[in-house]
């Protein structure tokens, strides 16, 4: 009997290492990842690139508090400044710690303003921004909230793609729209760019901020290294975990200075982030990211990729309803039973993850290579071809 709180329905399988795009379990097999922690190894797994870097550095200083300057916090705050949007960056250690500080430097920043009334958050219903209260709530999905009364109040909520119904919801108390560039969890829902840059537009008349929760979508993931830069947009707020630390747990949120205004010292703090081991895989993930290519090269994987996958939807329409998503953020929706679905693609050595909707969520590495594709859209037909 296990010992661990049962939180997940796991499946009766363990790993002992992995390379790449592989996994091998404890019983000598070999699966092809495309899961990869839920896009969290960017670079895969073992990654040689990774592994001397955090070697290199965990013989020097794994943690030091944040009374203190750490030099390698320093440097991946200032080069993710230097490529997005960001005048400042706070670390933490997880996605929804990432997600909580967007909430509160939002808040704060209204409160510094003299209008501390102006406190709440509008976002989409059943999305996904992590599992604290606070989150669970932003999120507003009945099967995360249930059992976690009484509500932690400050969201509003709008349902996915109306227009109308967001701009009702927005009052003299909305202090930020908060949503997913891409929704995860959610179903693999791209928000269209027209879409993000008409909630720009639309929070720069309320005089409200525009959080683009960047966690999953993030850091390369779509092709570009945040997905808002396909609209050409600038939001204000933007958390992030998952790729940027390839694997280690890292979460940040990237800033305005002028949201950032409101952030002083003893108002906000974390034990464990940015500790300097986190801080040295973080920079070596984007010495690969920002190599000259690699990117680009993201692009055209992801379009063989998704080229494959609607030819296979074209082949079996009574099984993939639906080919979603950007970049290597991709999704099946499929006719029914996702569950054994993603249980027949286990049995043929393929690893996938559920979504909301039906979806079955396909998450190579970055670095994913053509044949690794192809072995993936090989299983992916087996599987349709038996499917009933």
């Amino acid at each position: 009997m296990s010992s661990v709180l049962n939180t997940y329905n796991r499946k009766k399988i363990s790993f002992k290492k992995g390379k790449g795009c592989y996994l091998y379990s404890s019983k000598g097999k070999k699966y092809l990842d495309f899961v990869q922690g839920i896009a969290v190894n960017s670079l895969g797994h073992s990654n040689d690139y990774l592994n001397k870097a955090i070697n290199k550095q965990s013989k020097k200083l794994w943690h030091v508090s944040n009374v203190f300057i750490i030099p390698e916090q320093e440097k991946l705050a200032k080069r993710l400044t230097q490529k997005t949007f960001a005048d400042y960056v706070v670390f933490q250690n997880s996605g929804a710690e990432a997600t909580e500080a967007a909430i509160k430097i939002a808040r704060r920043y209204f409160y510094s303003k003299g209008q501390p009334k102006k406190n709440r958050i509008l976002c989409i219903n059943k999305s996904f921004h992590g599992r604290t209260l606070a989150t669970i709530f932003a999120s507003n999905s009945k099967k995360m909230m249930e059992g976690f009364y009484p509500k932690v109040d400050g969201f509003d909520h709008f349902n996915f793609g109306d227009h109308k119904g967001l701009e009702k919801k927005i009052t003299k108390k909305t202090a930020a729209i908060m949503v997913e560039t891409i929704m995860g969890e959610g179903g693999i829902k791209v928000i269209p760019d027209f879409c993000l840059r008409h909630l720009r537009k639309l929070c720069n008349k309320k005089k409200i901020l525009l959080i683009l929760d960047e966690v999953q979508c993030g850091i390369g993931r779509t092709g570009k290294f945040f997905a808002y830069e396909h609209a050409k947009i600038k939001p204000d707020i933007v958390p992030i975990a998952k790729g940027i630390g390839g694997g280690f747990p890292i979460g940040a949120c990237l800033m305005t200075k002028k949201v950032a205004s409101g952030m002083t010292p003893g108002s906000h703090g974390t034990t464990f982030g940015g500790n300097p081991l986190a801080m040295s895989v973080g920079n070596a993930v984007l010495d690969v990211i920002f190599k000259k290519g690699f990117l680009r090269n993201v692009q055209q994987t992801s379009k063989y990729f998704h080229n494959e996958l609607q030819n296979l939807k074209k082949k079996y329409p009574k099984v993939i309803l639906e080919v979603r998503g950007m970049g290597l953020l991709l999704g099946l929706k499929i006719s029914k039973d996702q569950n054994k679905f993603i249980n027949k693609l286990l049995e043929n050595k393929l690893l996938a993850v559920r979504a909301a909707e039906n979806v079955i969520r396909l998450l190579p590495p970055l670095n994913v290579k053509k044949k690794n594709i192809d072995e993936a859209v090989a299983i992916l037909n087996k599987v349709c071809k038996t499917y009933k």
